[in-house]
């Protein structure tokens, strides 16, 4: 049987590991394993999927994950990767998005009879005495060797305060606590987490003379050299509220075509026989490689009636069917056709008598969201960038009235991947 090692690395999860040989062996028998996530907003976002699916994957090969939830690091803000200071939250506001983000998680992983466990390090952290943590756990630091990692060493240049300075000194404390506490020897996270890990594996053997282990996984950086996530319109969101099902299934169905045999190993369960099978394909017979890819990544998030209703609704919409069906037998995506289902699409209903009178396309592009205010509608309808049912718009001020429904509905369209159904009663 593979190991979750060989697995996390064939798929592409694995940038650095500590001590592979032993690391490999650790894992060939059921451990414990950890991965924190500060809470520094009421969501996790698409750049946290790679550490989620590694937990998944964990849990799949019998380890046990467990979930820190940083209600403690999150008020002092971990300096990795920003160029400048993070906002400092409230502890009313880590403590809220804190237990959002637990919800969350029970989407991707069993909690029940502690298959994994969801902790929060504000349950230690908050209660340490600073002469004692700077007397019992500072002096195994060297500032000048803290000064060398990569995360500080960044920031030297635009400005690092002493708060965040701190952040390695408790990052390496939790992972001394889960050792202690929770026998865990594994701690796994982003390539920016590489310094803040080692801290913490050198601090338990200091402290308790045992040996840990480290993973880190690739910060995912696209095709054109964009961060994983960032979009023109701005973060895509793990939770519903923030990004819609539809939404979602939209961004992965938009990647760029260099990424998706990548994506697929990362983002999805699907072996990984079949996703080679599609690196071959180029063009126009990537678009049914991406619905699968969407498809099973929006089943992971949001679940498979809501992943349903997206490909119901993209189908119908763009077309896009053919080589899945031969190409990933173990997909779940439906065998056949979509038909006319757009309940997936965000949509909003309209009164009759707002269509006999007529619209201008710019108010009603910005009534229905799709541009934030009239200015950006009328920009957006300048640049050619506004459709109504297929149809560039011609001019901001076009007149949109009942000729313009099409099955009852109107299909309005931002750009290229936006999209909103306008039905009316």
């Amino acid at each position: 049987m593979e190991s979750t090692f060989d697995i996390l690395k064939s798929r592409g999860f694995i940038e650095q590991v500590t001590d592979e040989e032993a690391l490999k062996g650790i894992l060939a028998k059921p451990t414990i394993c950890y991965i924190g996530f500060d809470p520094t907003a009421a969501t996790l976002h698409v750049g946290s999927l790679v550490p989620i699916m590694a937990l998944m994957h964990m849990q799949k090969g019998g380890h046990r994950p467990i979930v820190l939830v940083g209600g403690g690091t999150g008020l002092i803000g971990d300096p990795s990767g920003k160029t400048k200071t993070r906002e400092i939250l409230t502890r009313e506001k880590v403590e809220e998005n804190a237990l959002e983000i637990k919800k969350q998680f029970t989407r991707y992983l069993d909690f029940s009879d502690e298959k994994a466990l969801l902790l929060n390090n504000a349950d230690w952290l908050c209660t340490l005495g600073y002469i004692d943590f700077l007397r019992d756990i500072g002096c195994h630091f060297s500032v000048n060797r803290m000064l060398t990692a990569e995360s500080y060493r960044a920031r030297l240049e635009t400005g690092l305060n002493f708060i965040e300075f701190n952040y390695m000194l408790l990052q390496a404390y939790d992972f001394l606590h889960l050792n202690k506490h929770y026998n865990c020897p594994v701690q796994m996270g982003g390539n920016d987490q590489w310094g803040n890990i080692v801290a913490g594996i050198d601090l338990i053997r200091r402290v308790e003379g045992r040996e840990t282990f480290g993973m880190t996984f690739p910060l995912i950086i696209t095709a054109s050299g964009s961060k994983m996530g960032k979009t023109e319109e701005g973060a895509i969101w793990l939770d519903e509220k923030a990004t819609s099902p539809y939404d979602y299934y939209q961004f992965w169905i938009n990647v760029e075509d260099a990424d998706v045999v990548r994506f697929l190993k990362l983002f999805t369960f699907l072996p990984l026989e079949e996703i080679e099978s599609a690196a071959p394909l180029q063009g126009s017979e990537l678009n049914s490689v991406k619905s699968v890819l969407a498809f099973e990544a929006t089943t992971i998030t949001h679940g498979a009636e809501k992943a349903l209703e997206a490909w119901k609704a993209a189908t119908s919409t763009f077309g896009f069917r053919g080589l899945e069906d031969h190409l990933f037998p173990s997909s779940a995506i439906p065998r056949d056709a979509a038909g006319d289902d757009l309940s997936g699409m965000p949509s909003s209903t309209v009164e009759q008598g707002l269509l006999e009178k007529g619209i201008s396309a710019f108010e009603l592009f910005t009534s229905v969201g799709l541009c934030s205010s009239r200015s950006e509608a009328r920009r957006l309808i300048s640049q050619k960038g506004g459709y109504v049912n297929g149809e560039p718009v011609n001019s901001f001020d076009e007149v949109i009235n009942l000729s313009h429904l099409k099955d009852g509905r109107i299909i309005l369209r931002s750009g290229k991947k936006k999209y909103h159904r306008i039905m009316v009663k």
